[in-house]
C-alpha cells in the first residue's frame, strides 16, 4: 500500500539570515527559561531557612541576620533594592526596624505591590517562639516570587516589601503597638508620592498552614479580592479560597487607611498561632504553591487592567 508523502522543498536561506535566525531564537529561549512559574517546594526551604535563625522579633540578633540573609537573597534577582530603616517608639523603648524592598521597574508608571512580614512575636524566655506560618511563611513566599517574577517583563512596577515590626511588643495588640513597618512605609510613600501610583497592593500573612483556608477580608478592596479569588477559582483552588469573611488588622490596614486599595491574604484558622508549635512540620509546600501561583496570576491580571 501506498502512502502520500509531503515533501517539503526549502528555499535557499543566506547564512547571514540563518544567523539572525538562530540568534532570534536563542533569545527567545533565553527568555522562556528565565521566566518562572513560582515554586512551592522552593518557597518552602526559604521559609525552613528564615525559621532556623530562630525566634526573630524586631531589633534582635537573629532578626538582623535574616535582614542580611533576605537581602543577600534579593541581589541575585536583578530588583531595584532598598531599605527602610527607623527607629519605632515601643512600649519596650526605642527599637530600631528595617523594611526592605525589592522592585521590578514597569513602564506605565503604576505599581503593584505585594508585602508580607519577616519578624516574629516576642514572648520572654524559656519560650521559643519560631513563627512558621506567622512571619516563616510570609518570608519564604515573598523571596520565592522575587525568583518567579525576575525573568518576567513588566507592565508595571511590582514591589515586594519584606515588613519588619508587625507583631506588638507587648504580648496584647493595642493601640498603636503593632504593624511599626507598614506604618512607616506608608506614611513615607504618602509624603514622596508613590502612594498614589499603586493600584493594588497584596498582604499575605499566616499562608503556610497545610489545612489551607482563606476567607475574605472585609476592611480591604472588594475589586481586589475579586481579582484574587476569581484567579484561584480559574486555577482550580477555589477550594482553598473560601466565600466566609473576617476581619483583621494587619499590615494592609495602614494602605487601606489612606485610601489605597488594599487587601489581606490571611489564613487565621491556624491553632499553633502564636503557639511555640508554631514549626515547620505545621505548614507544607502544597499550601505556598497554592497561594503564590495565585498572586503571580493576579499580579498578571492586575497588570491587563
Amino acid at each position: 500500500m501506498l502512502r502520500k508523502q509531503a515533501v517539503f522543498v526549502m528555499a535557499p536561506v543566506s547564512l547571514t539570515r540563518m544567523a539572525w535566525m538562530r540568534t532570534i531564537l536563542l533569545i527567545l529561549i533565553a527568555s522562556a527559561l528565565q521566566a518562572a512559574n513560582f515554586s512551592g517546594s522552593a518557597a518552602l526551604d526559604y521559609t525552613r531557612r528564615a525559621v532556623g535563625f530562630g525566634p526573630r522579633p524586631p531589633g534582635s540578633e537573629a532578626n538582623r541576620q535574616l535582614q542580611a540573609y533576605i537581602e543577600g537573597e534579593l541581589k541575585q534577582r536583578g530588583c531595584q533594592m532598598s531599605e527602610d530603616a527607623f527607629t519605632a517608639q515601643t512600649p519596650k523603648g526605642a527599637i530600631p526596624m528595617k523594611n526592605i524592598l525589592c522592585k521590578f521597574p514597569g513602564t506605565t508608571g503604576r505599581a503593584i505591590v505585594l508585602t508580607g512580614h519577616f519578624d516574629t512575636k516576642l514572648f520572654p524566655a524559656p519560650r521559643k517562639f519560631v513563627g512558621a506560618s506567622d512571619g516563616g511563611s510570609s518570608t519564604g513566599l515573598l523571596l520565592e516570587m522575587a525568583r518567579a517574577l525576575q525573568g518576567e517583563k513588566r507592565t508595571d512596577d511590582v514591589y515586594l516589601v519584606f515588613f519588619d515590626g508587625e507583631e506588638a511588643i507587648r504580648e496584647q495588640w493595642e493601640g498603636e503597638d503593632n504593624l511599626y513597618g507598614s506604618r512607616h512605609l506608608a506614611e513615607k510613600w504618602r509624603a514622596d508620592g508613590t502612594l498614589r501610583k499603586i493600584k493594588a497592593l497584596i498582604n499575605v500573612d499566616m499562608i503556610g498552614d497545610a489545612h489551607l483556608n482563606i476567607k475574605k477580608e472585609t476592611n480591604g478592596s472588594a475589586a481586589i479580592n475579586g481579582v484574587v479569588w476569581k484567579a484561584a477559582s480559574d486555577l482550580g483552588y477555589k477550594a482553598y479560597f473560601l466565600d466566609q469573611v473576617l476581619d483583621t488588622d494587619d499590615d494592609h490596614m495602614p494602605f487601606v487607611k489612606l485610601g489605597v486599595p488594599a487587601i489581606d491574604l490571611i489564613d487565621f484558622d491556624y491553632p499553633p498561632w502564636h503557639q511555640d508549635t508554631d514549626t515547620m512540620d505545621k505548614i507544607s509546600g502544597q499550601s505556598l504553591d497554592i497561594v503564590g501561583t495565585v498572586v503571580q496570576e493576579s499580579i498578571h491580571r492586575l497588570e491587563r487592567q
